[in-house]
């Protein structure tokens, strides 16, 4: 990331010439640290420069195989067709604070703990709306639209249906295929459709569910062929985060008292959003390889955090201010699922069978 800084003009106040260089270097310090540890945002979207008022991402058909032609025969022409559009407009994001005069007068010998921990906080948030847009995008993945911070954002595919649906269309639009569905995840009935746990139920439903992201068809009709390798999990189901980490942790196959191979050991990446509260033990399934080829979760940067100040005349205060502006939105659905556990569906959901 990167820091626009623009000092204003005109300013003579001895105060404000020694808090200003700290307070910038502060802000620049703090967001290269914050830059480098990533987040949300750099750990699950594909993050990219803007330079327009918005981004179009064209979906197309892939090629198909090499066709066999005899000697001296001419290659067999194959084209690529466009499927669907998906447009991302920008949005600005603003935000101000302010040291009060008396605060500068103050900070005549050094900057003010006080206004170092406002400065500090002031990227901080920065970041943080970056990392809470991303969160709130996907944990809202299965409406169409969903407000964030006075705005609403556009959770729509190229195909019109929201990110996570039962009904997402294919190829020339007529074929349909899910990623969103709802079974057994942890759970299985008894005789009298109590829910009983089953802890080994869930290394199955996991087997089951990348079987079915795997068989997900291209424009083509073609398996796609990814294999998920991320974990995405709510932050309000503990056991579920619990039971994903020791099938995904544990070198031998969990939940058994012989001595088989863990065939998950090793392959997942696991991120819980903080933010995303669940009504169901929930999991998304994501393939990074797909999310990168496919143009999946997208993030683009129009304007960095732009920072200015100036003196308030009427006040005498110190006014910081930031703007910034970013558009986030969904290329293609093909890079990953939704999963809830449920003997009842919701919305377009479909059921996937543990056997």
């Amino acid at each position: 990331d990167m820091i626009i800084y623009s000092k204003s003009s005109g300013l003579r106040n001895a105060a404000i010439g020694k808090l200003e260089t700290p307070i910038k270097m502060i802000i620049e310090k703090e967001s290269d640290m914050l830059s480098k540890q990533g987040g949300i945002c750099e750990s699950l979207f594909n993050v990219e420069k803007s330079n327009r008022f918005g981004e179009t991402i064209v979906t197309q058909s892939d090629f198909g195989i090499f066709a066999a032609t005899e000697e001296g025969a001419g290659a067999t022409q194959d084209t690529i067709k466009e499927t669907g559009k998906k447009f991302i407009e920008h949005i600005q994001f603003t935000k101000e604070f302010v040291i009060t005069a008396e605060m500068m007068e103050d900070a005549n010998y050094g900057v003010g703990a006080d206004a170092r921990r406002r400065a500090e906080s002031f990227v901080r948030a920065y970041h943080k709306t970056r990392n809470k847009l991303c969160e709130a995008a996907l944990a809202n993945g299965t409406l169409a639209s969903a407000s964030f911070a006075g705005t609403t954002i556009d959770l729509t595919c190229a195909d019109g249906k929201p990110l996570f649906s039962g009904r997402h269309t294919y190829g020339d639009g007529s074929k349909t295929q899910p990623n969103y569905f709802f079974g057994n995840l942890l759970y299985h009935p008894d005789e009298s459709d109590n829910r009983i746990l089953n802890p080994e139920k869930f290394v199955y439903a996991l087997h089951t569910l990348c079987m079915k992201y795997r068989s997900m068809k291209d424009d083509n009709g073609e398996p796609l062929g990814y294999t998920p390798d991320t974990i995405i999990l709510p932050g309000n189901r503990p056991f579920l985060e619990s039971m994903v980490k020791i099938v995904c942790g544990s070198e031998k196959a969990p939940f058994s008292s012989n001595n088989a191979v863990n065939l998950h050991f090793g392959k997942w990446n696991i991120i819980t959003l903080p933010g995303w509260t669940a009504t169901e033990d929930s999991l998304m399934l994501m393939s990074s390889e797909a999310n990168r080829n496919l143009a999946g979760n997208m993030f683009f940067n129009r304007i960095p955090l732009s920072v200015s100040n100036w003196v308030d005349h009427h006040t005498g205060n110190y006014v910081w201010n930031g703007r910034c502006r970013f558009g986030i939105g969904f290329g293609s659905y093909k890079h990953i699922i939704l999963a809830f556990d449920s003997l009842n569906g919701k919305g377009d959901a479909d059921y996937f069978l543990i056997y």
